[in-house]
């Protein structure tokens, strides 16, 4: 059974990164448009059996249900791998082989990128990865099985996580994809989103709070 895990935090305090820019409700304003984005390309995938979130967060988990989407509710958050690895865990409980993380923050994912991933996923043990866009970081992560090794999210996580698959002895791809690879982070991650989406949602409610007047583009 193939799962998608997708972790919210508490959007309330998102984007911390982009403080000198937004203010906190801009930054919520856009981490919620972005989890909409979310919800709604994973809700069209076909090749999924079961689509999670693992939160705390009451507007996710009512979004959620609005999709159908189960919900793995947390004790506590602690941090993304904590809560990546304890949905892992549940969902392999409830029956997955396999689980692909996805995070909020990727304004350009679309279900066709999801589905391409899930695909590659079928053999156990096995692990795909699709690197962040300068290389070092993880933006998805599919396992077969789904807690075949501890998440290790922040700086360097990349190489963290292909020496854990080395250590299990499980085939490691590596995918390139520019629409996942991209999230929104820091300032210049949106500049790259404006010069390259053209006319979306998410460009659009940058274009409307003034964010390009602060960047100075």
């Amino acid at each position: 059974m193939r799962y998608i895990l997708i972790p919210v935090k508490d959007l309330t305090r998102a984007k911390q990164r982009l403080a000198g820019l937004m203010s906190q409700e801009e930054r919520t304003a856009l981490a919620w448009a972005l989890l909409e984005s979310t919800f709604a390309a994973a809700a069209e995938v076909r090749n999924a059996d079961k689509t999670a979130i693992v939160t705390l967060y009451p507007p996710a988990i009512e979004l959620a249900e609005k999709y159908q989407f189960e919900v793995i509710l947390e004790e506590q958050q602690i941090s993304e791998s904590v809560s990546v690895d304890f949905g892992s865990r549940e969902a392999r409980m409830r029956g997955a082989t396999s689980a692909l993380r996805l995070p909020i923050d990727l304004p350009l994912i679309r279900t066709d990128d999801i589905e391409s991933l899930l695909n590659l996923g079928g053999t156990s043990p096995s692990t795909v990865i699709v690197p962040s866009r300068d290389g070092t970081g993880t933006n998805a992560i599919l396992r077969n099985p789904p807690d075949l090794f501890p998440s290790h999210f922040g700086p360097g996580s990349l190489e963290k996580h292909v020496a854990e698959a080395g250590r299990t002895g499980a085939a490691c791809t590596l995918v390139e994809n520019y629409r996942i690879a991209l999230d929104i982070d820091e300032p210049e991650d949106i500049q790259e989103l404006l010069r390259v989406a053209g006319e979306s949602r998410i460009s659009d409610l940058l274009h409307g709070i003034g964010v390009i007047d602060r960047l100075k583009l």
